[in-house]
């Protein structure tokens, strides 16, 4: 085995066994690469959830009562760590597209012909709204307000330092006293766990069906203003500085 893939292998062994310093090497080498891969995936930055939800999967946070499956244990050194990383996103990058793709709707008869016709359908209005639309993104809006306000302080402070206060992950580690990497791990922690929290919401209070809570989320996803976290987890009232800040770059649950 080439020494350098030997060398990857023993930092994936070591983070799969969650050895804190292999985690800190890993996020200060493999961060900055992880993110110029998603960029290069979607330019707007779209794909960079992709890349940060990745790292609660490689370290294997564990389901209540369940042990630690760490996703490195995938990895066999066949080839570089950067190369396996730049892979598994793409991957993920994919199936997000493929999901997206099948929540489309089908053409109608109009846009499905090469050409229209003169006449009664030239010059008509774009499509009207989706009715739905409002009620799926109002109904997400409620369940993310409901799953934020049951984290625990500590969970609210981290997820405010980094969305409302728009600080950089090293430094809301260091105001709450913790490593880059771990303020890393427990971001993606918490997204998981309010995405859980949303998503059984949707199904159990609302009744809706798996395809019903996607389109919730897809909604959103086209109308996301509902659904800023600086008005669930900041200070809002006049003169605040959460109030006087500019909105933070887009850093999706």
């Amino acid at each position: 085995m080439n020494a350098s893939y030997a060398r990857d292998l023993e930092l994936a062994r070591q983070c799969a066994a969650g050895e804190e310093p292999a985690w800190e090497r890993f996020v200060l080498e493999y961060r900055p690469l992880l993110y110029r891969a998603a960029d290069a995936l979607d330019a707007s930055g779209g794909a960079r959830d992709l890349a940060d939800s990745l790292y609660a999967d490689l370290y294997g946070m564990p389901e209540s009562g369940s042990e630690r499956r760490s996703l490195f244990r995938y990895f066999q050194g066949r080839s570089s760590l950067a190369t396996w990383l730049r892979a598994v996103l793409a991957q993920r990058y994919v199936d997000r597209l493929r999901a997206q793709k099948r929540l489309e709707p089908l053409p109608d008869e109009d846009s499905a012909l090469p050409f229209r016709h003169q006449g009664s359908h030239e010059g008509r209005d774009s499509d009207p709204p989706d009715p739905d639309r409002s009620r799926h993104v109002e109904l997400l809006r409620q369940a993310l307000a409901r799953a934020v306000d049951r984290l625990d302080s500590r969970d609210r402070l981290r997820l405010s330092c980094y969305y409302v206060q728009d600080l950089t992950l090293a430094e809301t580690g260091r105001l709450l006293k913790e490593h880059e990497a771990t303020a890393s791990r427990q971001l993606a922690r918490t997204r998981r766990d309010l995405r859980k929290d949303v998503e059984g919401q949707l199904r159990v209070d609302a009744g809706l069906s798996d395809a019903q809570v996607a389109e919730c989320f897809e909604s959103a996803s086209e109308d996301a203003g509902p659904l800023d976290l600086r008005l669930m987890l900041g200070d809002r009232t006049p003169g605040s500085p959460a109030a006087r800040k500019k909105p933070a770059p887009d850093r999706s649950i």
